[in-house]
């Protein structure tokens, strides 16, 4: 059994098939409080790292991990201090970073710590509660759904279900903490409202998700903008402080400041180029799959063993500027005021000779073409959603295609996808 990234109830072995190759790096330090340097550790009870520092003060807890996270990522820093709560700084505001504090606070009684982050947190957690529904949904197919044994996922909802922060700041923020200095800096990224942690008296750089163990999370499918050119200026910039370590949102510490100006000096230079790219393709008036389709990696970037996909892919980066630098609108004249979806697919399906030739031609394709043979099983299934031999065809072609896809986001999309097929075969079988 595993546990559920969002709420860590257990379940099967599905959320591991789901997140694939994430899962493996992000569990590295599952369980563990690593030193990586003197009174600092990093702590992760599941998935999501959590930066501990002692100060004479009292500890500074960088991110606080999944909602369920909280005795057991307590228990790992009383392993290891006894020092009281003094600040949290959140990173960002995802549910795997800002929503873990409950135990914390609990220990703390009347102390309570001061929480510290960006001031678009506060518009974060806000719209999180008003878009409750729609992220849970969200956040359950990202890996792969729900299913037997695996509940929905939790969404906070109820302004009493987010531990807010007392304190934000706009460009950057200094902190004196018992004899440290601690530097929060601004950095959009993955989200609008991201924070790095700079600690120059034990150069030590807390990152969040800026660095993810593998390619960054910069196109999401299913999320709010991202902001990939302004991720690789603060890739850049974390660079230029020369870390001695660096305490990432998953996966195991960075603690080879040679390895580490590589890695973020590279992640910026792919970044950078996905953004030209994008750019000049929309300039140059090219439609939005050939732009999505014509993209070509360079193998010195995407053979890194660093910055594989085994989250976000480049192909979702480039959609997500396409949406922020030109629009949703993909240029075609027909699909500015489209047709109902099942209307369209029964037509196109009915011309086409019915189901059963896209069925046959998909089967046909899947050796040739897997992204066309997964098109015409897609077509087949809404022209006609009743048959159970376009369901089965579904099914085998995505599972081509999930065998051959790396990313956790578009692995949990194809799961979710089939399990519906499967659902629907059910239902119809009576």
């Amino acid at each position: 059994m595993t546990r559920n990234d969002a709420t860590s109830a257990e379940i099967p072995a599905s959320m591991q098939d789901s997140m694939g190759l994430a899962f493996a790096a992000w569990t590295a330090p599952a369980g563990k409080a690593i030193e990586v340097a003197p009174r600092t550790w990093q702590v992760c009870a599941h998935v999501t790292n959590v930066s501990v520092i002692e100060t004479d003060e009292g500890l500074v807890l960088v991110d606080c991990g999944l909602p369920k996270d909280g005795p057991e990522l307590l228990a790992l820093v009383r392993s290891v201090t006894s020092a009281p709560l003094h600040t949290v700084i959140y990173t960002h505001g995802h549910i795997d970073h800002a929503f873990g504090l409950s135990a914390f606070l609990e220990e703390a009684g009347e102390n309570r710590p001061r929480i510290i982050a960006h001031e678009n947190l506060v518009g974060r957690f806000q719209r999180y509660a008003r878009t409750a529904p729609y992220n849970a949904t969200a956040n359950s197919r990202q890996s792969g759904g729900p299913g037997a044994g695996r509940p929905a996922t939790w969404w906070p909802s109820q302004e009493d279900e987010f531990h807010w922060p007392d304190t934000t700041y706009r460009d950057s923020l200094t902190l004196e903490i018992g004899g440290e200095t601690i530097v929060l800096n601004h950095a959009q990224g993955e989200t609008d409202d991201g924070t790095w942690v700079w600690i120059p008296g034990r150069r030590l750089a807390c990152v969040g998700d800026l660095w993810i163990d593998g390619f960054p999370n910069a196109g999401n499918p299913q999320k709010v903008q991202r902001y990939a050119e302004e991720w690789a200026w603060s890739a850049r910039r974390i660079a230029e402080h020369d870390p001695a370590v660096v305490i990432p949102g998953h996966g195991m510490p960075l603690t080879h400041r040679a390895g580490i100006q590589e890695r973020f000096t590279n992640m910026a230079r792919y970044l950078e180029l996905l953004t030209s790219y994008t750019i000049d393709a929309l300039n140059a008036g090219l439609d939005h799959n050939a732009i999505v389709t014509g993209f070509e990696a360079p193998r010195e970037l995407a053979s890194l063993p660093y910055l594989q996909a085994v989250h976000d892919r480049p192909e979702f980066v480039i959609r997500n500027l396409i949406r922020r630098y030109g629009g949703w609108w993909n240029g075609r004249a027909a699909d500015l005021m489209p047709p109902r979806t099942e209307d369209h697919a029964r037509e196109v399906v009915k011309l086409g000779g019915g189901a059963d030739a896209f069925v046959r031609r998909a089967r046909d394709l899947v050796g040739e073409d897997l992204p066309l043979a997964c098109q015409l099983a897609e077509w087949a299934v809404l022209g006609d959603p009743d048959s159970i031999d376009a369901h089965r065809c579904f099914i085998e072609v995505f599972e081509r295609r999930l065998a051959g896809e790396t990313a956790y986001q578009a692995r949990g999309i194809y799961r979710t996808a089939m399990n519906a097929s499967a659902e629907r075969i059910k239902d119809l079988e009576g």
